[in-house]
């Protein structure tokens, strides 16, 4: 299987949720570092955007603006679920400790370079 991180995505006043794909994210959580949370959390929001705006041009992405938790998932691991004003976005489950993977996306989001083109 290839690195396919699955991002289940449903735009505000739809209907219905759609699926997403990130493949430029190792699938072994444990290994993350700081810049695989920031691609991931990144790609969620484009993975959100495209899908209210598709055919659109990608927009620069800063991690500010959004809710977001990380929690566990009923058959093991974690997940993290983006919410805002256009949507949400879910990813995972995740192998790695709910702690901790909320202690990395806390500090990626309070990076003041958490700016993605």
């Amino acid at each position: 299987m290839a690195n396919r991180i699955e991002v289940d995505i449903w735009v505000r006043g739809t209907q219905h949720a759609t699926t997403h794909a990130i493949t430029s994210v190792p699938l072994d959580a444990e290994t993350w570092t700081d810049d695989d949370v920031n691609r991931l959390l990144s790609e969620m929001l484009l993975a959100l955007d495209r899908e209210k705006n598709p055919g659109g041009e990608s927009p620069a992405v800063t991690l500010r603006g959004f809710s977001w938790i990380v929690s566990p998932y009923d058959t093991g691991g974690v997940v993290i679920h983006i919410e805002m004003q256009m949507g949400t976005a879910s990813a995972g489950p995740f192998q790695i400790d709910e702690d901790r993977l909320t202690a990395v996306i806390r500090r990626v989001i309070e990076q003041p370079t958490s700016r993605v083109q």
